[in-house]
């Protein structure tokens, strides 16, 4: 009889306790209802969360990185978008109000670790190979995947007012740790679609002799790296950071040779890219399709 009394206190606590957290839920719920917001008023001080768009390679293929950027892992990565190759399809990873984990340390023009503050594209590619004589190739993007991409860009470009300087590549963040999306990647497509601007190559040209005749000590070629994004160093010599950001830089605008050497054609194209006078900003093309969203 004992027993049977105690088995049925028990019961009755039982039911107790998840009969005054129910009630409790409840009042909560109904504290926050009675919350009335009035949206009579908008303030004209805010622009977007979202102030850089990044993008990357994954280096590997579509399956591998969908579960990499999906599947719970010791190293967490994610990214808001998957450009895939073949076929051609965007995927939406993350919402655009979330933080995505696809820049991890990072830094730009002032800017620290930039998930919090950025929208990362990640593009089906496998980055570079190397091939039996020991030598390292990168491997090219379809037309039809960097016409997807563009798109992409235009669209979260012009729902978030991100700046064309604000749109740069995960190498540009993170020198060498980082290399993607690789000098392979069309930068000056973007140019031409009016999402970021470009070097005006004829006033490269002018500059050109000008620091071959004279080329520009490292403290010169930091200073410009510096002024341009590049989280660089101050050391007055060559060193690795610093070579570092002039691969990343020289990948982006002279691709056909990115050896973290200085010469007088990176100085020349520092010497534009922190001129005003020297970008060149094309409107963007009407011809370009819109982007269509498949979710």
């Amino acid at each position: 009889m004992a027993g049977g009394l105690a088995v049925l206190y028990r019961a009755i606590s039982r039911r107790g306790a998840w009969y005054i957290s129910f009630v409790g839920a409840l009042l909560l719920s109904a504290c926050a209802s009675g919350v009335r917001i009035d949206n009579s008023y908008t303030s004209e001080n805010q622009d977007s969360r979202a102030l850089f768009l990044v993008l990357h390679y994954t280096v590997g293929n579509f399956e591998s990185a969908l579960a990499m950027l999906t599947k719970p892992s010791s190293r967490a990565v994610s990214s808001h978008y998957l450009v895939r190759d073949e076929p051609v399809k965007t995927y939406r990873l993350v919402d655009e109000n979330r933080r995505a984990w696809h820049a991890g340390p990072s830094y730009w023009r002032g800017y620290n670790n930039l998930n919090a503050s950025s929208i990362g594209i990640e593009i089906v590619n496998p980055g570079w190979v190397r091939d039996a004589d020991g030598s390292q190739r990168y491997i090219p993007f379809s037309a039809a995947q960097i016409d997807e991409v563009v798109a992409l860009c235009k669209d979260i470009v012009a729902r978030h007012g991100i700046r064309p300087e604000h749109i740069i590549g995960h190498a540009d963040i993170a020198p060498g740790r980082k290399q993607d999306p690789g000098p392979l990647f069309p930068w000056k497509r973007l140019a031409d679609e009016g999402l970021i601007a470009w070097p005006d190559s004829s006033v490269v040209a002018t500059r050109r002799p000008l620091h071959a005749a004279q080329l520009p000590g490292a403290a010169w070629f930091q200073e410009k790296l510096a002024e341009h994004g590049y989280n660089t160093s101050r050391s007055g010599e060559f060193d690795a950071l610093t070579r570092d950001s002039l691969v990343s830089f020289q990948m982006k605008y002279r691709s056909a040779r990115y050896d973290g050497l200085p010469d007088a054609e990176t100085a020349a194209l520092l010497d534009v890219v922190n001129s005003e006078l020297g970008m060149v900003m094309t409107r963007p093309t009407t011809g370009t399709r819109p982007y269509t969203s498949r979710w």
